[in-house]
């Protein structure tokens, strides 16, 4: 029997969020032609969801799932569409949710890293967190680190938590399609890059720990001044503005780092694809993570990483990055300078890169998905 599932996609613009909703939603059309699709956008939103099939439909909705009224009026909303389930990709559901519904929890950092207000109120958060949780006919978490987190944390059986992992774009894996030399070229002339660069690329929230990476790759420009190839390394950083974050450019600035640490805010996807590939190392020092999916897209590209040995991370990537403790800012730049500077070791990890980013598939993650979808409704008969 064919099913009608909803998938709310109005976050189909953000990092890292954005990029799941996009590759789950194209292979669910790669995968499935019986059950019929509604992904649910804000209007300037439908221009990034195109080349699906026809079971795939847009529904419009131009409240935000941060408004105070979507409790409420977004619940009303999707009972119009008449659906046989609902997936929430991320975790915020509605108080009013109508049900059988699954969330993805792609990481508790809201409840951990990002909450401002007294005790009282966290409480009360985290309690409308579980209750939307525990309310869901499934839970997904994108790594075994989340689910133990929503097990540890929240009090979530484990036994009402799946684990499905996410994956890189498949274009990061498609190298034969992928810019050629002069395209590249083209591309780092115009961001006037002429010089060896470590890359970080992700928001900037207090838990990427980017105060702590500037300060290591201060310490390690400083140790390779005379290097005759990396004497002038610099640091690029793609994704949020500096802007709000504070503790990043005093890092900037009491590293005496402004002149080599560059700020360039999103980029098109080609443009990430090729500073990836560029890119003399990736680093990415995060004190806490769902999943960490730019280490694999950098793998993908066949640039060597450094990674977090906290969290997901080690589970992500497993022997094929130098893992390194984020606390530690000289142990991250040791980490840094062993990429740079053995050879063997960054042969090792582009090889070994490459084929753990390709353990990870996005049409496998959608039939699991879709074996969640069906088995959410069979029980609520």
């Amino acid at each position: 029997m064919s099913l009608h599932i909803v998938i709310d996609a109005r976050r189909i613009r953000d990092f890292g969020i954005g990029t799941h909703i996009r590759s789950l939603v194209h292979a669910l059309g790669t995968i499935d032609s019986v059950n019929r699709y509604t992904i649910v956008s804000g209007p300037e939103d439908v221009r990034t969801i195109t080349g699906l099939p026809s079971n795939f439909q847009i529904a419009g909705y131009a409240r935000p799932d941060s408004h105070p009224l979507d409790h409420v009026a977004f619940p009303m909303f999707l009972h119009g569409l008449s659906p046989d389930l609902v997936h929430i990709p991320l975790n915020r559901v509605p108080v009013m949710m109508i049900r059988p519904y699954v969330v993805t929890v792609h990481d508790l950092s809201s409840l951990l890293f990002e909450f401002h207000g007294s005790d009282t109120k966290m409480q009360i958060r985290r309690s409308i967190v579980r209750r939307g949780l525990l309310r869901a006919s499934r839970v997904i978490a994108v790594s075994e680190a989340t689910r133990q987190d929503l097990h540890s944390l929240l009090e979530i059986p484990l036994e009402h938590v799946s684990k499905v992992y996410n994956a890189p774009d498949p274009e990061f894996l498609a190298h034969d399609n992928g810019a050629d030399e002069d395209a590249k070229r083209r591309i780092l002339e115009r961001y006037q890059v002429t010089y060896p660069f470590l890359l970080y690329a992700g928001n900037i929230r207090p838990h990427k720990n980017v105060p702590r990476l500037v300060e290591a790759f201060a310490v390690v420009r400083d140790q390779l001044s005379s290097h005759p190839l990396y004497k002038d390394l610099r640091l690029i950083i793609i994704g949020d503005t500096i802007s709000q974050y504070p503790s990043v450019r005093q890092a900037v600035i009491k590293s005496r780092a402004e002149a080599v640490v560059r700020f360039l805010g999103f980029v098109p996807f080609d443009t990430l694809r090729c500073f990836y590939e560029a890119a003399a190392a990736f680093v990415f020092v995060s004190r806490y993570e769902g999943f960490g999916l730019p280490p694999l897209e950098a793998m993908a590209c066949g640039t060597p990483v450094v990674t977090s040995n906290v969290s997901s991370l080690p589970e992500v990537v497993g022997d094929s990055a130098v893992q390194v403790n984020p606390e530690n800012v000289f142990e991250i730049a040791r980490g840094i300078k062993e990429v740079l500077l053995d050879e063997d070791l960054r042969t090792s990890l582009i090889l070994h890169g490459r084929e753990q980013a390709g353990r990870f598939s996005w049409e496998r993650t959608a039939h699991q998905v879709l074996q969640i979808y069906h088995e959410a409704c069979a029980s609520r008969h």
